[in-house]
């Protein structure tokens, strides 16, 4: 069976929402792996999203306090499947951030990230496959709330990726 992670972002629990989405939750409950790219806010969502799933890979955001970014890294590594998966919360500007990115990460090839609100997926010069979950809880000036989920394939380009609508 292959492997699926569920990306988020963005979450601002509970400043943005008072629950996340139901259909977070569901997805939570079905996929193998929950990747958070920062913006938690709160720590009982970390502890919370931590108990519900098989497993978490996540990292903190520029709106997370003490609490949280002494119990996260600033930019979480896992290997799933063979697949080296970064986590991080800022990336910066869109233009140029391809590059930057293979830069900055030569050694991942699934690399998920948050800030903007704005859902991302690109490929690198260098390969890597680039993703932005946008927010499930605060969609800014996207015209929906937004999450992803991936199922992995053979090579991160040939990953499949679901960017649902709330």
């Amino acid at each position: 069976m292959p492997t699926r992670l569920l990306l988020l972002a963005d979450t601002h629990w509970p400043k943005r929402a008072r629950a996340l989405p139901a259909e977070v939750w569901a997805a939570v409950a079905d996929v193998d792996v929950v990747v958070h790219a920062g913006d938690w806010v709160d720590e009982r969502l970390v502890d919370e999203l931590g108990a519900r799933s098989r497993r978490l890979v996540a990292c903190w955001g520029n709106n997370d306090g003490p609490e949280i970014r002494r119990r996260l890294p600033e930019v979480a590594r896992a290997t799933v499947e063979g697949l080296r998966l970064a986590v991080v919360h800022e990336t910066g500007a869109a233009q140029g951030r391809e590059r930057r990115m293979d830069a900055r990460f030569p050694d991942v090839d699934l690399l998920v990230f948050g800030h903007s609100h704005i859902p991302w997926d690109s490929t690198t010069p260098g390969g890597r496959r680039l993703l932005n979950p946008g927010s499930p809880t605060d969609r800014r000036r996207q015209p929906h709330r937004t999450f992803m989920t991936v199922v992995l394939g053979a090579t991160p380009a040939g990953a499949d990726v679901t960017l649902h609508e709330l």
